[in-house]
């Protein structure tokens, strides 16, 4: 592995694909650095099957109601544990007619993660 420091003026020369290139070599790295507390987060958020299905099925599309039927809960379960998500970044809010969406951050399947 070749470790390469950069000055900004260097980055600033660079031409664009290589900029990309340099970007997404970072984006790798922090990714590879970050997975072990993420899933951490994930597990110790999501303790219940239930949890795990209801963060599973926000995908900003559906409503608050529309996961409660499918998981056989309340709407203001759902909403709760959106706010609780939120607050630990697991979970994104997104403006929707008709109220307050949240969209997962992370797909449990990424990080091994099953019911």
């Amino acid at each position: 592995m070749r470790i390469q420091v950069y000055s900004n003026r260097s980055v600033k020369n660079m031409p664009n694909d290589e900029q990309t290139e340099l970007l997404r070599e970072i984006l790798k790295w922090t990714r590879f650095t970050a997975m072990k507390e993420v899933k951490d987060t994930l597990s110790a958020a999501l303790d219940t099957p239930q949890k795990k299905q209801i963060y599973q099925l926000s995908d900003g599309e559906k409503s608050g109601i529309e996961i409660s039927k499918a998981v056989g809960t309340s709407h203001t379960t759902v909403h709760n544990y959106w706010k609780a998500w939120a607050k630990v970044g697991i979970v994104e809010p997104l403006r929707a007619r008709g109220g307050d969406r949240y969209k997962r951050s992370f797909d449990l399947e990424d990080f091994g993660i099953g019911p």
